[in-house]
């Protein structure tokens, strides 16, 4: 029997033991159905398929993509009939499915078109089914950004408003529901963005990642505090995943937000742990939580090599001690994306006297990265702290 607190990875977050690759992308897709963005018996449905076709190259495309097609086919007759909030819900999990399929599909056209459909399927389905949500663009470097904007529903006057980026593998689309959702509640603003190296951005823009993300975090910032339903002196940036990297970044040289949050830090040295990411899936492509391609394609780079250098300048060392403002990292004690210690390197570095560093484990609700196993713990320490922190 496992001790209090010590993780017990079973099948909610090994789907397939063994095969790390394919398990975290399926977690990464069970973590939106309590948000009804999918449904737990369609993702049982392709799993079981999937799990005598490990061995294929193309079968997780080619099951994610049925499962896609078929709901979208019900999205499609729904609407016809005139169920228009029914065909919300089918088209918001079609679009979840698409895109969960798209993950395993090399850069390329295939991979831009299925991008393409499973964005205009997930957003049909939100603004169908929250009309508190509008698409937006902020403006940017001679184009825009795409995002979400959630107007808290009710809420009187300017709003304390979050700003959330990212990570490497999701996609603004998830993170209006498993974040605006909770925010919304509370009675503020949500705007998920796509920046550079992120969902839309990066699929449909070939805007690739970059490490002074602070660019995209001003642009966010001119944007919301424009608004006549913002308070420009309650924004919060927060980032999860890779955007903890982010968030951190944008909190340390954009000295307009009023709080940060890492939601997960990101490796304190990514140039090194992907490197070590590499080694491991040439010994064994199914062993580490990202494909061969993925980190190269965010990087915008041709060879794993190219997008390691540029790794090395994704770095919060000599950044983080500029952080004066409030700043939260939530992270898991056993997380096997971003090992605990980065969190504690970044923790430590942090100059502001009100930081804070909350250690998820088994015992307290989660053991994975960025509580994907159970994300509503996270996003609930999130809204507490953000209550207690923001300026009055």
């Amino acid at each position: 029997m496992s001790s209090p607190g010590t993780p017990t990875l079973g099948p909610w977050t090994q789907t397939f033991p063994g095969n790390m690759v394919w398990s975290n992308a399926t977690l990464i897709t069970k973590g939106m159905a309590q948000y009804n963005a999918v449904s737990m018996a369609e993702i049982d449905e392709v799993c079981e398929r999937l799990r005598v076709r490990q061995q294929e190259p193309d079968a997780w495309r080619q099951e994610w993509s049925a499962m896609g097609a078929k709901i979208e086919a019900y999205a499609d007759e729904a609407e016809a009939a005139g169920h228009i909030l029914t065909a919300g819900n089918y088209y918001l999990r079609a679009g979840m499915y698409w895109f969960t399929a798209e993950r395993f599909v090399e850069p390329g056209e295939e991979k831009r078109a299925i991008g393409q459909k499973a964005l205009d399927l997930q957003q049909k389905g939100l603004l169908i089914r929250y009309p508190n949500i509008e698409r937006v663009e902020v403006p940017f470097e001679g184009g825009s950004l795409p995002g979400l904007f959630m107007k808290a529903p009710g809420a009187e006057g300017p709003r304390p408003t979050i700003v959330v980026f990212d990570g490497m593998d999701n996609c603004k689309e998830m993170s209006i529901l498993f974040a605006g959702l909770e925010f919304a509640r509370r009675g503020w603003n949500t705007l998920s963005i796509d920046g550079p190296g992120q969902g839309e951005s990066l699929r449909l823009r070939d805007l690739s990642a970059r490490y002074d993300y602070e660019v995209a975090g001003s642009a966010a910032y001119d944007w919301v505090a424009a608004r006549p339903d913002v308070d420009p002196d309650r924004v919060v940036v927060m980032g999860y995943s890779f955007g903890g990297y982010y968030a951190g970044r944008v909190a340390a040289m954009e000295k307009r937000y009023a709080l940060g949050v890492a939601f997960a830090a990101l490796h304190w040295d990514l140039a090194g742990w992907q490197a070590e990411i590499k080694r491991k899936q040439e010994a064994d492509p199914k062993s580490t939580a990202q494909s061969t391609f993925h980190f190269r394609w965010v990087m915008g780079k041709e060879t794993a090599g190219e997008a390691i250098e540029k790794a090395k300048s994704f770095s919060l060392a000599g950044i983080a001690d500029q952080i004066t403002k409030p700043f939260l990292i939530v992270h898991a004690e056993e997380d096997k994306v971003v090992p605990s210690p980065s969190a504690r390197k970044l923790y430590e570095a942090i100059a502001s006297p009100r930081k804070h560093l909350k250690m998820f484990n088994a015992e307290t609700g989660s053991a994975y990265h960025c509580q994907m196993d159970n994300r509503q713990v996270g996003v609930d320490y999130i809204s507490d702290w953000i209550s207690d922190n923001l300026p009055a």
